[in-house]
């Protein structure tokens, strides 16, 4: 990933996201597509706008479960390349781009027609084209400049659009000649539903704003709202105005008509001032939807090459702009090469709008297929705030993907092999460039594997089966990957050690922070490091056999995030990396392990790992409130590679009374090993003589692979928790280094308790 990819602003709001889902159904809908529409349906296009809605409908409620769990640019294709794998991930995004570009291509024609035709100074096709790729490099300047400047530009010409529209429709009403809708559907069903395929084109928009997801704010209200409404609204808008349109023009009229919407509006919208008015909203509708295509077409391609199925330098947004403007170039370089192939032959260009709704309803079939991939599979990072009711599941994703293939089926010849020919294009592009470099393998293999022991799973639990052991929770945070097996293989041994304290189970974390005040989007690569890490640990933990569950979070502080999860996970301890560096401003390990420090209610242990081998650990058996943890701590430890960890004291070599120096160590050592629990053959001891007791800690622990002290509390001030013996141990140890806090600490009071061991308590703990 190239250092300058980035992330999106998350600045579109509900006007916003109307207006580009929205707008760019109403658009080429209501002004290019009548006539094609009347001549294959007669008046009962109204019904094929009604059936495409409701097909729209259901992928919208779809696509709205996948886009809240996962709001980030791509859309469509994104979620079908998590849920199916990079095969289809480049099915879709092949068909996806290519379909939205042939819309944009076939909107931009529309543009030119409308503007030359109802001029009887303008002529011929090369101004037509001309206009069109006018319009486009407009269009690609626009969403090069900036989003911000792209949804205002939206706004602007689907308000003024929309003024004509409703005019359109409440003045029309008056000239329905109801004998133009007597032969209301001449073609019959099957017209209808092969005029539903034609049609369907003009219901992109809702995709578009699960495309551009990653930009819209509150995603988790706002897409499934927009979605849905615009998808309604617009049906209905359509359904009427097919109506109107054929009740005041024949249809066969209509059909044959290049600008049908003026031929109506020369009738009902006071002739030449209405030819005017449409002429002018038929551009601007022309313009904002292949402004919107545009804009969702680079976010397809942005998102593929985030995911390794294009170059990655499209996965690039530019400094000053935050736009991904490689993506955006390449998008308007095809697209204008469409509308020059349109100057030709016009019928091209038609029919490659129609494959574009053929692409979009094989995306929606895999769409419907992916959120039940999702819901069987449950992967951690994915969370939808809006998820299809329980009464309609899995009804909704059932129903489309029948329904889509259905309106497949009526298209023409024509359209089903270039369509299918895009779909082999995807194909062949994965297995020739992709090759067995795919980053995506699905969750198939997870949504449907074992279905034996997933029946098993649900089976009562009877009297029979003994009582489940509540589990000895760790929690491990992991954000490095190069630490995070030894983390795991310390936290697994710790937790296996605790086995008769309950069943062991690892939990790990991994914590995006945010800011929110910069209200930006996440960026696409931070999201894909917390998942391979996550993934990572499970596959580490399979193969240490430990059960380990995982957790993607998002949050604006990291440490108080860890202890929300400590807190309702009821951790029983947790295991931070550590990067061995003091820091001395603010805080004294860092801003987020110190409130955990602080705070956990368990125990917590810092590592920093220098090697991978844990070998014979060694515990500082010292007066520390924590020393007794930090002994147990070792032991654990000690079990990753079985061996017998050693317990360290040092004494300075003065005599007191009749106890020597080693008889003191060795009595302050046997005093913590029984706090920390500790049975005689668990341990080894170690007393060293010195007067210098930390330079002799210091070149004795050199012998160890792994040094665990106990945190000090010995200076009052709540920056410094850390003694001067353990903080040279972390910058001069070549080894492994534990810092350990305990839950509760040890009750200094309690050195009276040496009294079971030794004559004068009070030298026990002679070094300080």
């Amino acid at each position: 990933m190239s250092e300058e990819a980035g992330q999106l602003e998350r600045n579109l709001g509900f006007l916003e996201a109307m207006t580009l889902g929205g707008g760019t159904m109403i658009g080429a809908g209501i002004f290019i597509l009548p006539g094609l529409a009347a001549e294959g349906a007669g008046p009962a296009s109204s019904i094929s706008f009604v059936i495409a809605g409701v097909v729209a409908l259901l992928a919208a409620v779809s696509l709205s479960e996948l886009a809240t769990g996962m709001p980030i640019a791509g859309g469509s294709y994104h979620y079908v390349n998590r849920a199916l794998g990079g095969l289809f991930g480049s099915i879709v995004g092949w068909g996806m781009w290519s379909g939205l570009m042939f819309a944009s291509a076939f909107y931009m024609i529309g543009f030119g027609q409308y503007i030359v035709v109802p001029l009887p100074f303008l002529d011929g096709r090369v101004l037509v084209v001309l206009l069109g790729l006018i319009g486009l490099g407009l269009i690609t300047g626009i969403n090069f400049y900036g989003t911000d400047e792209s949804s205002g530009a939206q706004n602007l010409m689907i308000g003024a659009e929309l003024v004509v529209v409703l005019a359109y429709v409440a003045l029309g009403v008056f000239f329905i000649e109801p004998g133009n809708l007597q032969d209301f559907a001449p073609t019959g069903p099957s017209g209808v539903l092969a005029t539903t395929g034609i049609v369907f084109v003009t219901y992109l928009g809702f995709e578009i704003i699960a495309t551009v997801a990653g930009e819209i704010e509150e995603p988790g209200r706002l897409i499934p709202l927009t979605m849905i409404l615009s998808v309604v609204l617009v049906t209905i808008l359509y359904a009427a105005i097919m109506i109107i349109s054929t009740g005041v023009v024949p249809y066969q009229e209509l059909g044959d008509s290049f600008v049908p919407v003026s031929e109506v509006a020369s009738i009902t919208m006071l002739g030449v001032i209405g030819v005017a008015a449409v002429t002018i909203a038929a551009a601007i509708a022309a313009i904002s939807s292949s402004n919107s295509s545009v804009l969702a077409a680079s976010r397809v391609i942005y998102a593929m090459g985030r995911d390794g199925l294009m170059s990655e330098r499209l996965n690039v947004t530019h400094d000053r702009f935050a736009t991904p403007h490689r993506a955006i170039m390449a998008t308007g370089g095809v697209t204008g090469l469409l509308i020059l192939v349109g100057l030709q032959v016009q019928e091209i260009v038609a029919l490659l709008a129609q494959v574009a709704s053929f692409s979009f309803l094989v995306t929606y079939g895999l769409v419907h297929i992916a959120v039940v991939v999702f819901r069987r599979a449950d992967p951690d990072v994915y969370e939808p705030d809006f998820e299809i009711p329980a009464a309609l599941y899995p009804a909704v994703p059932v129903l489309g993907v029948v329904m889509t293939f259905v309106i497949i089926s009526q298209m023409e010849l024509q359209v089903i092999l270039v369509g299918f020919g895009v779909v082999i294009f995807g194909v062949v592009w994965y297995v020739v460039y992709v090759g067995g470099q795919a980053i995506e393998t699905g969750l198939i293999d997870d949504a449907f594997e074992d279905p034996v022991q997933a029946a098993i799973a649900k089976l009562p639990i009877t009297s029979n089966v003994p009582e489940t052991v509540e589990p000895y929770r760790v929690v491990v945070p992991v954000a490095n990957p190069e630490t995070q097996r030894e983390l795991l293989r310390l936290a697994a041994a710790t937790a296996r050690a605790h086995a008769d304290e309950g069943t062991p189970e690892l939990i790990a974390i991994n914590i995006i922070e945010v800011d929110p005040s910069t209200e930006r989007n996440i960026a696409s690569e931070r999201l894909e490091h917390q998942r391979t890490l996550l993934a990572n640990a499970r596959d580490i933990a399979a193969e240490m056999h430990v059960d380990l569950r995982t957790s993607a979070i998002t949050a604006e502080q990291a440490g108080e995030a860890i202890l929300d999860v400590i807190e309702e996970e009821t951790a029983d301890q947790t295991l931070l990396g550590w990067s061995g560096t003091l820091d001395r401003e603010e805080h004294a390990f860092s801003s987020t392990i110190d409130p955990v420090v602080k705070q956990a209610p368990c125990d917590v242990s810092l590592v920093e790992i220098q090697q991978p081998s844990i070998g014979t650990p060694v515990a500082l058996a010292g007066p520390g409130p924590h020393s007794p943890v930090a002994a147990r701590r070792a032991v654990d430890f000690a079990t990753v590679d079985e061996t017998i960890p050693t317990l360290l004291n040092v004494q300075p070599p003065n005599n007191d009374g009749d106890i020597t120096p080693t008889e003191r160590g060795t009595a302050a050592i046997r005093w913590v090993a029984e706090r920390a629990g500790l049975a005689p053959d668990e341990y080894e001891s170690e007393v060293i003589i010195a007067r210098d007791a930390e330079s002799a800690i210091l070149d004795a622990v050199e012998e160890y692979d792994t040094v665990c002290v106990g945190l000090s509390e010995q200076r009052d001030i709540s920056r410094i928790l850390f003694g001067s013996i353990a903080e040279r141990i972390s910058q001069e140890a070549t080894g492994n280094v534990g810092i350990i806090r305990g839950t509760k600490r040890l009750d200094q009071s309690g050195i009276d308790d040496p009294l079971a061991l030794v004559d004068d308590p009070e030298t026990i703990f002679a070094q300080k």
